[in-house]
C-alpha cells in the first residue's frame, strides 16, 4: 500500500465508511509503515545528494514534497485511531 491508498483509506473512513471496511489488515499496515519509510528515506537521500553532490534541487523539492503529504497522511491516521479510541471510551459499559 503506497501513500496515495494510505490517503484514500483515511478519506474513506471519514465519508462515513464502516470502521471494518475502513480498516487495513496487518498486512496492509505494515505495507503502508513501510511506505511512510520509504517515503522519508528516499527524501533523506536526496537531501544529501543536494548537499553534497549538487544533485537536481528539483528532484530534492519532489522528495521533501512526498514526505510533507506522508507525514500529514500519518498524523491523520493517528488523529483518527485517538479519536476512535476516545469514543470507545465514551461508551456506556
Amino acid at each position: 500500500m503506497d501513500m496515495s491508498q494510505l490517503s484514500a483509506l483515511v478519506r474513506g473512513a471519514g465519508a462515513g465508511a464502516s470502521p471494518a471496511s475502513a480498516t487495513p489488515t496487518g498486512s496492509a499496515a505494515m505495507e503502508a509503515v513501510s511506505g511512510f519509510a520509504k517515503a522519508l528515506t528516499e527524501a533523506e537521500t536526496q537531501a544529501q545528494a543536494a548537499l553534497t553532490t549538487g544533485a537536481d534541487p528539483h528532484d530534492l523539492v519532489s522528495a521533501l514534497a512526498e514526505s510533507k503529504l506522508a507525514v500529514d497522511t500519518v498524523v491523520t491516521v493517528r488523529d483518527r485511531v485517538v479519536e476512535a479510541y476516545q469514543e470507545i471510551l465514551r461508551m456506556p459499559v
